[in-house]
C-alpha cells in the first residue's frame, strides 16, 4: 500500500471505498447508473484519536460505514472518504 500524504487529526479515519458491484448474484450485470454507493472500504489511514477514546481501528482494517458517512476528497488521483470512527460500523 503506497503511503497517503494525509494525516487525518483526532478521531477521523481516511477510507478507500470498495468498488462498487458490477454483477448480481444472479449474474445480471449492473449499469453505471444503478449502481449503489459501496458501504464497504479499507482504511488507509487513522488520527491519534481523543485523549478520552483511543482508537479501535487501524490501517489496513476493512471496515463497514454508513451510506451517507463521510465526506468524498481526492488524494493523489484516488478518491477517498474522512470520517469520524464513529460513522463505522463494524470491522470485517
Amino acid at each position: 500500500m503506497a503511503k497517503i500524504s494525509v494525516k487525518p487529526l483526532a478521531d477521523r479515519v481516511l477510507i478507500e471505498p470498495a468498488e462498487a458491484e458490477t454483477k448480481t448474484a444472479g449474474g445480471i450485470i449492473i449499469p453505471d447508473t444503478a449502481k449503489e454507493k459501496p458501504q464497504r472500504g479499507k482504511v488507509v489511514a487513522v488520527g491519534n484519536g481523543k485523549p478520552e477514546e483511543p482508537m479501535t481501528v487501524k490501517v489496513g482494517d476493512t471496515v463497514l460505514y454508513g451510506k451517507y458517512a463521510g465526506t468524498e476528497i481526492q488524494v493523489e488521483g484516488k478518491d477517498l472518504l474522512i470520517m469520524r470512527e464513529s460513522d463505522i460500523f463494524a470491522i470485517i
